[in-house]
């Protein structure tokens, strides 16, 4: 993991941590502003927040927030009629800055099917610049808690699983952040895969 030490945030260095982080996501009820979940720490106080869709009145439309309830990330559905030719639909988060101008943060491409548990799911930071098209990596299965992020080097930077046994419950599980590694943008990945999966955000 060394070799990830240096890696330049994504969404903010305030959500880099110079070690590993333990967050727990709790599944909020689609009556508190349209659904969502709520992310804690190891003292259980809050980080993250992440609304549904019932917050802007659209579907496919998500807001990542920090503990203040700041808006960090908006995240939208691209997609529609180009559904027809096959062509995935997108994923696109962007930060707001002090003007309300829109900057991309990341794109992620919408597997076909769902129903295939192992598909791997591509995501790309900000305007592409380079030949490649993606950056990070999904692997496993979100609905069976069990997924990974992998950086393009094969690097874990992100990890979804369930809660220890004794705290089983289908609207809890953890999210481990490697070290130095951007939360904010993990957490925003893991919104628009609770959305595709039709979980916590979903209308």
């Amino acid at each position: 993991m060394a070799a990830m030490m240096n890696i330049a945030p994504i969404v903010s260095k305030i959500f880099c941590s110079p070690s590993q982080v333990v967050l727990v996501v709790r599944k909020r009820p689609n009556v508190v502003n349209g659904g969502g979940f709520v992310v804690t720490d190891c003292s259980q106080k809050v980080v993250f927040n992440v609304d549904g869709c019932g917050t802007l009145g659209t579907k496919g439309e998500l807001i990542l927030r920090d503990s203040d309830g700041e808006a960090l990330l908006l995240i939208r559905r691209k997609g529609g009629i180009v559904q027809a030719l096959s062509i995935h639909r997108q994923w696109k988060g962007y930060t707001l800055d002090y003007d309300g101008a829109q900057k991309l943060v990341f794109s992620l491409k919408e597997p076909n099917s769902c129903l295939v548990r192992n598909n791997s799911i591509k995501v790309a930071v900000g305007p592409r610049t380079c030949n490649k098209d993606w950056d990070f990596e999904i692997k496993g299965s979100f609905p069976d808690k069990a997924c990974s992020i992998l950086d393009s080097r094969g690097n874990i930077v992100g990890i979804k699983k369930e809660v220890d046994e004794l705290m089983v419950s289908k609207d809890i599980y953890h999210v481990v952040v490697q070290a130095s590694f951007d939360q904010a943008f993990v957490l925003g990945v893991i919104a628009v895969l609770d959305n595709i999966h039709n979980e916590s955000t979903q209308c």
